[in-house]
């Protein structure tokens, strides 16, 4: 846990990009101050891929990105962050680096590639020398190596392929092309090779994205000491981190931070599935948020229309069970698909360190290779959570001992004979560190969380959600689809916790991952009050015909999520969507003339001219849900405990689907908005005001108290107190609220003895209040006494 002080109130996170450098930071700084923030949330800073716009795929540590503008560009929106009153939070990346082209541009890197093992880089990298005679395997080829070679030259003392770069080994220079790349540190591989013989670790299933060992202390020294260095002068004053689930000991990593950082606010991209809880010993403030955007989600889903929306999905599009008619079914095949393809060569290389745990011990001999491999299958698909946090040597956590303990109860029932069903127990017991402290033991027990948090994200976040859609909205990071809803007991529950555990967490609404930003989810979301007006929407629809059903559900959900038409933006994020699936078409194997008819499809219908009048009759329908929906979250997002981050240009109503197109330069228009824009933004700029004012209000030390409506209505109504001072009052699920008659007589009682003022309408309200009076003009309230 941070200290109250050093925690932001409210952070605003920038896209920085070349078309969005430092000095384009510089200028909005005036106006994020005068929104209410404390501190701008930078996107990662260091040297990266030439263009990048992302700066995720970090190539040299120790400097600042040139193409932002350098250390002195970050040095100086640091001072003019400051001259309003600002600090800077900045988001890193420890777990990997890119495998650039060309490949110089990583300079440890190159160095290994040049000198093998014996390179004093060669342990930054997370490499199985063992594999291809000692080689690393580099998947740049077009074609197998034979068919290429010619397309391989020398010149300068660097191999090239293409716009590839590669350094030679000292004294190969002279030799003949097919002995030269013989004598190589590395091999030059068909692209295709990656899936099954790569033999470094990488992000996902990223081959151009390299594992680092930051677990090594001179491999965190020499990655952080830039980032350490600008924390020192004053520059950045908290971190963000980015996929710790990546790395071999998140714990002792997040320790040797917080030591070096004095204990800076921190906050982790640790993805929360179901109710599990962030690791109590970790030293930070907490996650980035996606647990927070899951909880206030859902409160704006009524769980009954979710439910026959889920039933009308499955009759409209009849797909099978687990090819997204229902949602475990889903994740398990596309978990299986993952493990046996994607991940594969993640799994070879779990299965031979295995294998040599197993001839460590005469107890654990006789496993062969296949049982080896079946049992690391069928335990990893089984784990309901992205990784467990057992080490060697010491006790696995309860937690960790019971999900693997679930998970290897089930992947017996893979084997035909419970003898070799026993091979279960060890991989277990392997995964849990309970075999031994030893070098391998070590390793399998690391790469075994790995290898699970990378199947988690790409069987669910990257496939399932995919191809299960009855509700879009639903579909986000540590989101659950089959149980979309959160009740205000569930929500407050959530919001009590938080505050007990982790008063300055990160909490979020839209971030540069989400695949659909607030503002669009909030739409989709109100579908779940009028789901027979979707289905029947769809059904006429159908009279045009799309590539498949599915396809149909997913374009115009995403379309009425969008708000306009624009085909330009739609049809590449349904695209996406299909290649991600992996149904019909993929990444790697595309059906060219089904994405040709997808995208006509988009093009001519949901993105098309065909758009406003076919959604017409549905927008008049819901708007009141909109409303409700958007300003509501957005309320409950500023007043909740926690620090809430606001991505760039959601202070008015912003629509994005995703990337890229959630990574647009932001854009930072003098005129006032109108309409339903202008209501965000005054929430906004109301409620982060009065954090800025009354930090205490919200902070560590503040209190959190549901305040129940009370009446036949109280369920459409969540409100709570923050510290006495402060009441937030929100509609939820307005169009079920109509259908029963209103608010009737439902009221809040408002603490006394004092007044209160709503500072969205400068009406004053006290003692037991309507909640129809209360909340008239506005659907949401933001009260302060006095």
């Amino acid at each position: 846990m941070m200290r109250e002080s050093a925690a932001p109130t409210a952070t605003y996170r920038l896209q920085l990009q070349p078309d969005f450098p430092f000095r384009a930071a510089e200028r909005a700084v005036p106006r994020l101050a005068g929104l209410g923030v404390s501190h701008l949330h930078l996107s990662p800073v260091l040297e990266a891929v030439p263009g990048s716009g992302h700066g995720y795929d970090v190539v040299d540590h120790s400097a600042v990105r040139a193409e932002l503008g350098g250390e002195e560009g970050l040095r100086a929106l640091s001072r003019t962050a400051r001259s309003h009153g600002l600090g800077l939070i900045l988001d890193i990346v420890p777990n990997h680096m890119a495998v650039p082209t060309p490949a110089r541009l990583n300079g440890p890197l190159w160095e290994v590639l040049r000198d093998g093992p014996a390179s004093p880089y060669a342990r930054w990298f997370d490499i199985d020398w063992s594999e291809h005679g000692g080689k690393v395997l580099l998947p740049v080829l077009a074609g197998r190596l034979g068919d290429e070679l010619e397309r391989l030259t020398v010149a300068d003392g660097v191999l090239r392929y293409g716009d590839h770069a590669f350094p030679l080994r000292p004294g190969t220079e002279r030799l003949p092309l097919p002995e030269l790349l013989d004598a190589q540190w590395y091999r030059p591989a068909w692209w295709r090779l990656a899936r099954t013989e790569l033999n470094y670790r990488r992000f996902f299933t990223v081959s151009e994205l390299i594992a680092v060992r930051v677990e090594d202390p001179e491999v965190f020294a020499a990655t952080h000491a830039k980032v350490l260095e600008l924390v020192r002068d004053g520059v950045i004053d908290g971190l963000r981190v980015d996929h710790p689930d990546g790395l071999a000991d998140p714990a002792g990593y997040l320790r040797r931070l917080a030591t070096a950082t004095d204990g800076r606010w921190t906050v982790v991209e640790k993805i929360l599935s179901g109710d599990e809880r962030l690791p109590a010993d970790w030293p930070v403030a907490g996650t980035t948020g996606y647990d927070a955007l899951r909880h206030l989600d859902g409160l704006f889903v009524d769980p009954e229309g979710a439910a026959e929306l889920g039933a009308l999905y499955r009759a409209f599009t009849g797909l099978p069970p687990d090819r997204g008619g229902d949602w475990p079914a889903t994740v398990r095949r596309a978990a299986y698909r993952v493990i046996t393809h994607e991940l594969a060569a993640e799994v070879e290389r779990l299965v031979r360190v295995a294998v040599r745990v197993c001839e460590s011990a005469h107890r654990f001999r006789d496993h062969a290779p296949w049982a080896l491999r079946t049992a690391l299958r069928e335990i990893l698909v089984r784990l309901p959570v992205y990784r467990p946090y057992a080490r060697p040597g010491g006790p696995a956590a309860p937690v960790d001992a019971v999900l693997l303990d679930e998970a290897a109860q089930g992947a017996r029932t893979a084997f035909a004979l419970p003898e070799e069903a026993q091979v279960v127990e060890v991989v277990r017991d392997a995964a849990l560190g309970r075999l031994g402290d030893g070098p391998d033991q070590r390793d399998f027990c690391a790469r075994f969380a790995q290898t699970a948090s990378a199947l988690r994200a790409k069987s669910v976040e990257d496939t399932a959600f995919y191809r299960y859609a009855p509700l879009l909205s639903a579909t986000e990071v540590g989101g659950t689809p089959d149980r979309p809803a959160v009740g205000p007991a569930d929500f407050h529950a959530y919001c009590a916790r938080l505050q007990r555990d982790w008063p300055t967490t990160g909490t979020v609404l839209s971030t540069h991952d989400t695949k659909r930003s607030a503002d669009v989810r909030a739409r989709i979301a109100a579908l779940s009050e009028h789901p027979r007006l979707w289905a029947d929407l769809m059904h006429r629809l159908a009279a045009d015909p799309a590539p498949d059903p599915h396809v149909a559900w997913v374009a115009w959900q995403s379309a009425f999520g969008l708000g306009s038409p624009d085909a330009g933006r739609l049809a590449p994020a349904v695209l996406k969507s299909v290649r991600e699936a992996a149904l019909r078409t993929t990444w790697t194997e595309p059906d060219t003339a089904y994405e040709q008819a997808v995208r006509a499809f988009v093009t001519a219908g949901p993105g098309g001219g065909r758009h406003a009048a076919a959604l017409a009759p549905l927008e008049e329908a819901v708007g009141p849900s909109v409303r409700a929906n958007t300003l509501g979250a957005a309320l409950l997002h500023l007043t909740m405990p926690g620090v809430p981050d606001l991505y760039m240009g959601t202070e008015r109503t912003y629509a994005a689907l995703v990337d890229p197109d959630n990574r647009r330069p932001p854009s930072f228009p003098d005129e006032e908005p109108t309409g339903l824009s202008a209501e965000k933004l005054r929430v906004t700029r109301t409620a982060l005001r009065l954090r800025r004012a009354h930090p205490r209000w919200f902070g560590a030390t503040a209190s959190y108290d549901p305040l129940p409506a009370l009446g036949e209505a109280a369920g459409h109504c969540t409100a709570f107190v923050r510290s006495g001072e402060a009441i937030t009052a929100v509609t939820r699920l307005p169009a079920r609220l109509a259908a029963a008659g209103g608010w009737q007589d439902t009221a809040l009682e408002l603490p006394g003895p004092t007044p209160w003022r709503d500072l969205l309408t400068d009406r004053v309200h006290e003692g037991r209040v309507p909640v129809a009076e209360l909340l008239d003009d506005w659907p949401v309230a933001l009260l302060v006494r006095g």
